[in-house]
């Protein structure tokens, strides 16, 4: 049952502006959205002036003072050993293992907040690691890309819960009942790539999850095509396609400010068509869509952007709301009890988990 407030938790001196963006950013997401509340934690000094100048914020926050913020540049260890209980990031996500929020969002350093999350909150049981989540723009509107780099390296298990935890945000968030599910591959071909992806092909293939579709292998075009709603990889190779994509996006920005400045009719024209080309940007890179979910925790905690402005942070909150409100957890809960409650996913699922195997097809 959905309560009538989303009690939001903010790292208030994540990012690279702290709490100069997101305050403005928690303001802006409340004109949208008023049965919110917030749990602001950071420096008093810099956010209650900024409050002072939104009422209508100042009127559904609170403000829990800390002196201690984890730095942009800070190892995850380094984080943990001085953040540890006393650092605004911390205290964000504690509030959510608390109960006293529903969702907790940073736009700080990603390894920390990973980590800290992860220490924090612990995993859902059957669930082997967490993952990044995140909308990538495509021909077709949107799609869930994961896991965006949250760890290195996946097994067919974890691929297969990627899958599961994927399909049960694209629910939420791309309204599909059975959103369509594939595996990132160098090949289409059910005989290419590595024995982990090829194994965890065949458990998606055979098992028949509820509540997603598997598509089969997409290759790294497919991404942009927007072939399926979510596609699945291990965090090494999804961080380089989140890294490339967001080249490709200011590569071909540079290009297009290259040639409109090369004389005056293109300099006009590029005057006229600028509106057009910020667009373009907008839609090709994936880091412009702000708001990276942490899957598989036994809580709900959002990364925005550290360089994002008030109007992303926004956005991040948006996300964060709507996956309280929709029951994320709830969801993906479902899901896998369904799958272990399936004979065929359960007996697929405990023979891929078994210690020993050929890895054959």
């Amino acid at each position: 049952m959905q309560q009538q407030n989303v009690r939001i938790a903010i790292d208030a001196m994540g990012g690279d502006d702290g709490p100069e963006m997101v305050v403005p950013g928690c303001a802006r997401f409340l004109q949208r959205r008023s049965d919110a509340k917030f749990l602001l934690f950071g420096d008093q000094a810099r956010i209650n002036p900024l409050l002072e100048a939104n009422p209508a914020l100042k009127a559904v926050s609170t403000v829990v003072h800390t002196d201690v913020a984890v730095q942009m540049g800070d190892k995850p260890s380094q984080a943990l050993r001085k953040g540890r209980r006393v650092s605004s990031m911390w205290m964000a996500i504690e509030a959510v293992k608390k109960g006293e929020a529903d969702v907790a969002i940073s736009a700080g350093n990603t390894g920390a907040l990973m980590a800290m999350a992860k220490v924090c909150l612990k995993t859902m049981p059957s669930i082997e690691r967490p993952a990044l989540a995140g909308l990538w723009p495509t021909q077709n509107g949107r799609s869930i890309v994961l896991d965006l780099g949250a760890s290195i390296g996946a097994g067919a298990r974890h691929l297969v819960d990627l899958a599961i935890m994927g399909s049960a945000m694209a629910r939420i968030v791309l309204g599909r009942d059975n959103p369509t599910v594939g595996l990132l591959n160098v090949g289409v071909e059910e005989i290419k790539g590595i024995e982990e992806v090829k194994e965890a092909g065949r458990i998606l293939r055979e098992a028949h999850f509820p509540h997603m579709t598997y598509h089969g292998f997409v290759e790294g075009d497919d991404l942009g095509k927007g072939t399926c709603d979510v596609v699945v990889t291990e965090g090494f190779t999804g961080n380089i396609a989140l890294k490339t994509a967001e080249g490709t996006a200011k590569q071909i920005a540079h290009y297009l400010r290259e040639a409109m400045g090369s004389g005056f009719l293109s300099k006009l024209g590029y005057l006229l068509a600028r509106s057009a080309f910020e667009q373009l940007r907008e839609k090709m890179d994936p880091r412009r869509v702000n708001g990276g979910v942490f899957l598989g925790l036994e809580g709900i905690v959002i990364k925005s952007h550290g360089g994002t402005d008030a109007v992303g942070f926004a956005g991040a909150v948006e996300i964060g709301y709507a996956m309280v409100k929709q029951e994320l957890q709830a969801k993906i809960r479902q899901t896998m009890e369904q799958s272990h409650e399936s004979r065929a996913a359960a007996a697929i699922l405990a023979q891929a988990s078994a210690p020993a195997s050929d890895g054959n097809n």
